[in-house]
């Protein structure tokens, strides 16, 4: 899962990323309205994690307009307005949760996962690909029992293509569902992870391979032998 952060104050934010790496979350931080729009016109997000007092803008404004124009990926205020009347204005325009600060940051990653795992959130608590299964609620990967985690990386790679059997991901796709906006990628990072991901689905039997299609990106499809 990918996480956007939009918190103005360093330190909190500085916090909030390390407790979500912690949770296994990608995520990036934009401390303004202004990089939160730059980042979600490139990269998809599972989340958002919104501050409402920020420098070029109030929250609420932000959030209406992404209400408005159709986006619907959940949204958890966290703001230091704690009011009735600031959280029924939260929650009436668009907000899916709501959560003042100060907060533990434990609560916040479980008022993550719980938003997350709604059923208007995910069609379905698991995703099923030959044998392989993807628990969205854990975000853990499994093949019929093989129970070896991957790796943050791998595991959120791979998830991604199985959100779309079938269909290729390009490299762009791949790289935006992996990595923070502010990571370094080298030039091979994604053919490695590639590389680990077919040593996995191979040592497990998982009934599935990756495909290069060349030039384009990668596609998830059930095995010849399978």
């Amino acid at each position: 899962m990918k996480v956007l952060v939009i918190e103005d104050t360093p330190k909190l934010g500085a916090a909030i990323r390390e407790a979500m790496n912690r949770a296994q979350f990608v995520n990036d931080l934009a401390p303004s309205i202004e990089e939160a729009d730059a980042l979600l016109a490139t990269s998809p997000y599972d989340l958002i994690l919104l501050d409402l007092s920020l420098p070029d803008g109030d929250g609420l404004d932000f959030l209406r307009k992404l209400r408005a124009a159709q986006i619907h990926t959940p949204v958890i205020v966290l703001t230091a307005r704690g009011g009735l009347n600031d959280r029924i204005a939260g929650l009436d325009d668009g907000a899916d949760d709501y959560l003042v600060k100060p907060f533990e940051l434990s609560e916040m990653i479980s008022r993550c996962r719980a938003v997350l795992r709604r059923p208007d959130r995910l069609s379905a608590e698991a995703i099923r690909v030959g044998r392989l299964v993807f628990d969205q609620r854990s975000g853990l990967v499994t093949a019929e029992g093989y129970n070896t985690p991957l790796p943050r990386r791998e595991s959120q790679l791979l998830a991604t293509l199985m959100r779309r059997p079938g269909k290729v991901c390009t490299r762009t796709h791949l790289e935006d569902a992996v990595y923070e906006s502010t990571a370094e990628v080298t030039p091979n990072a994604l053919e490695a992870s590639i590389y680990r991901l077919r040593t996995f689905l191979t040592s497990a039997d998982s009934g599935v391979e990756i495909r290069t299609v060349r030039g384009v990106g990668y596609v998830l499809v059930a095995s010849e032998n399978a």
